[in-house]
């Protein structure tokens, strides 16, 4: 029988484990598919697609984000490919929020755990502020704040077919050279957020965050949002964790509260943007999702 605090080490080195191979695959997965897709889908395209002409190209990036199935990590790679492709700043912005909180999986998952009223509840949050940040942001200014460096597409170590005596390398080793350059640059943000996130997940029991966040606690709505942002919570766990968290006495305003903090912006993924942009941006993002999460909480707890 293992104690207490040996649970919670092994609990926080599987975490660690499960999550570092998780997102390095997927990081190199979905980096590698944007290089695909920036191959065949020129960058005039896209940004012809997610224009920002009569709003229209707010409400695309935001339903573009709705069924990319991206958690809050692994939409990162695909935001760079959005910056070098030259796509708008306010509808990046709207699918950089959207599309880890509208992830098919947890929109599913939240159907068959709350039912479909409190399901359309927190899609039309979750997507009328996503393209309301993205407009304000863009109105304000703030692509001032992105790394002149993420606008840059990586060299390629191998040698191209200019090179006198080599080799041409083609387009599917051009992809991966510039794929693997981008993750070597994220790798230090990447293990470290991962470290992190992973000692929350396994040293914060659940019942320390019911018993904070429970419906007699007048700030239970805004504690559970903060709460949520350190807490890394993949998609697939999210809603049985938080449906577990109800059921212990946390309120359900809280629990949605908690369920946009940790899906929107999880420690990991604000890690992983300080690559992308610089600390005015990271400190707006996170003003958006902490106030997304403490909006729906108390206009939830509110209306049902």
């Amino acid at each position: 029988m293992m104690t207490i605090t040996q649970q919670m080490v092994f609990d926080t080195l599987n975490m660690f484990a499960f999550l570092a191979v998780e997102l390095t695959l997927l990081f190199l997965l979905i980096s590698y598919l944007v290089g695909v897709l920036q191959v065949y889908i020129p960058p005039s395209k896209i940004q012809s697609i997610l224009s920002s002409k009569k709003g229209k190209g707010y409400v695309i990036a935001g339903f573009l984000g709705a069924i990319t199935p991206f958690c809050s990590c692994s939409t990162i790679p695909f935001l760079k490919g959005l910056l070098r492709a030259k796509a708008g700043f306010g509808t990046m912005m709207v699918f950089l929020f959207a599309s880890p909180l509208l992830n098919p999986i947890i929109i599913g998952l939240f159907a068959v755990t709350f039912g479909l009223k409190v399901t359309l509840f927190y899609f039309a949050i979750a997507m009328g502020v996503s393209i309301i940040a993205g407009v304000a942001l863009e109105k304000l200014g703030f692509e001032k704040y992105i790394r002149a460096e993420a606008y840059i597409t990586p060299e390629s170590s191998g040698c191209s077919s200019g090179c006198s005596g080599a080799k041409p390398v083609n387009k599917w080793r051009k992809i991966w050279n510039s794929t693997w350059s981008d993750f070597k640059k994220v790798l230090p943000y990447l293990a470290g957020g991962i470290a992190l996130g992973s000692m929350i997940y396994g040293f914060m029991p659940t019942e320390f965050v019911a018993s904070i966040a429970n419906e007699n606690n007048p700030f239970a709505v805004p504690v559970a949002a903060v709460i949520g942002i350190p807490l890394y919570i993949r998609a697939e766990a999210v809603i049985p964790l938080s449906a577990a968290l109800a059921a212990k006495g946390m309120g359900l305003g809280a629990v949605m509260a908690l369920i946009i903090g940790s899906a929107g912006a999880s420690l990991t993924e604000v890690v992983l943007l300080k690559s992308i942009f610089k600390n005015k941006m990271i400190i707006a993002f996170l003003t958006v999702i902490l106030s997304m999460a403490v909006a729906a909480g108390y206009l939830y707890s509110y209306l049902f």
